[in-house]
C-alpha cells in the first residue's frame, strides 16, 4: 500500500536527500585512479558523521557497508572492499541516509579518469532517462509512463534496461510501495498521486539486458559482462509536479496538505 506523505514530511526527506547528493558530490571528487572503493565508503561514512545522518545501506538485510559501488560490468549493489579504480573504469556509486526516521537515496555514475567516448555517452543517455522520468511524474500520469519515459530514451540510443531490478518508494523505510520500473507500456500500473514519494533509478546497460548475481549474494552485473550505467533521485509528486528532494522546492505555491 503507497503512502502519501505531507509536506513536512516531504521536507525532512529533502534534508536527508541533500545529504546524500551532497556526498555524492563529494566521492565523485575523490573517485581518481588508484583509489580503492572501501576508502570511498569510508569519506561516505565520514561525511554522515560529520552532518549528523545514519547511513541507510549498512546493514540493511545484512548489507556490509555504507555505500554501493559498482565498477564496469556491475550494475548496483556492489560491495566496497580493496579494489583499485584504474583509468578508464566507470563506477555506480550508490548510497543513502536516515535523517529523523526519513530516509533519502540517489545514485550516479562517475569516470575514472579519462574514459572512452562510449562509456560517457552511456552515462550521458541514462542521466537523460532519469530526468525524463522525472519531467513525467505528475498526478494522473501512470508509474508505466515513468519507465516508458526511461526506456524509450535508452532503447532510442541503442541500450537495453534492467528489468529484474526498477526504483521503489521511499519515506520511513527504504523500499516501500510502489515499485517503478524501467519500462512500459505507458498508461499503466498505478496512477500517481500528490504525496507519492519515489526513488527512481535507471539502470541502462551497453549490450543486452539480462543480469546475474554474484555469490557475493549482493553484487549485480550484466550477463554479457558489458558497460552498465546507474543514475537515481528521490522525487515527490506534487499537485504543482515533480519535486527532487535532494533541491530546493520549485514552485511558488506551497503543497502543504494533512
Amino acid at each position: 500500500m503507497t503512502t502519501l506523505r505531507s509536506f513536512a514530511e516531504m521536507e525532512t526527506m529533502h534534508r536527508a536527500c541533500s545529504i546524500v547528493v551532497e556526498t555524492l558530490a563529494l566521492l565523485a571528487e575523490h573517485t581518481k585512479p588508484g583509489i580503492t572503493t572501501k576508502e570511498l565508503d569510508l569519506i561516505a561514512a565520514e561525511n554522515l558523521r560529520k552532518r549528523g545522518a545514519k547511513p541507510a545501506f549498512l546493514g540493511y538485510h545484512g548489507f556490509p557497508a555504507t555505500l554501493c559501488a559498482s565498477v564496469n560490468d556491475e550494475v548496483v549493489h556492489g560491495i566496497p572492499g580493496k579494489r583499485v579504480l584504474l583509468e578508464g573504469d566507470i563506477i555506480g556509486l550508490d548510497f543513502g541516509a536516515i535523517v529523523d526516521g526519513y530516509y533519502g537515496d540517489a545514485a550516479r555514475t562517475v569516470a575514472v579518469g579519462n574514459v572512452s567516448p562510449a562509456a560517457e555517452r552511456l552515462m550521458k543517455v541514462t542521466e537523460e532517462s532519469l530526468h525524463r522520468a522525472i519531467e513525467t511524474a505528475y498526478p494522473g500520469k501512470r508509474l508505466g509512463d515513468l519507465g516508458h519515459a526511461v526506456e524509450s530514451h535508452a532503447v532510442k540510443h541503442g541500450y537495453t534496461v534492467v528489468r529484474e531490478l526498477s526504483g521503489h518508494g521511499i519515506g520511513r523505510n527504504l523500499h516501500e510501495d510502489p515499485q517503478v520500473p524501467n519500462y512500459g507500456p505507458p498508461g499503466k500500473r498505478a496512477r500517481l498521486e500528490a504525496g507519492m514519494c519515489l526513488a527512481i533509478e535507471p539502470m541502462v546497460n551497453e549490450g543486452a539486458a539480462a543480469t546475474r548475481t554474484l555469490p557475493d549474494k549482493w553484487t549485480v552485473v550484466t550477463e554479457d559482462k558489458s558497460l552498465s550505467a546507474h543514475y537515481e533521485l528521490t522525487i515527490a509528486v506534487t499537485e504543482h509536479g515533480p519535486w527532487v528532494l535532494s533541491e530546493p522546492y520549485p514552485f511558488a505555491q506551497s503543497v502543504r496538505h494533512a
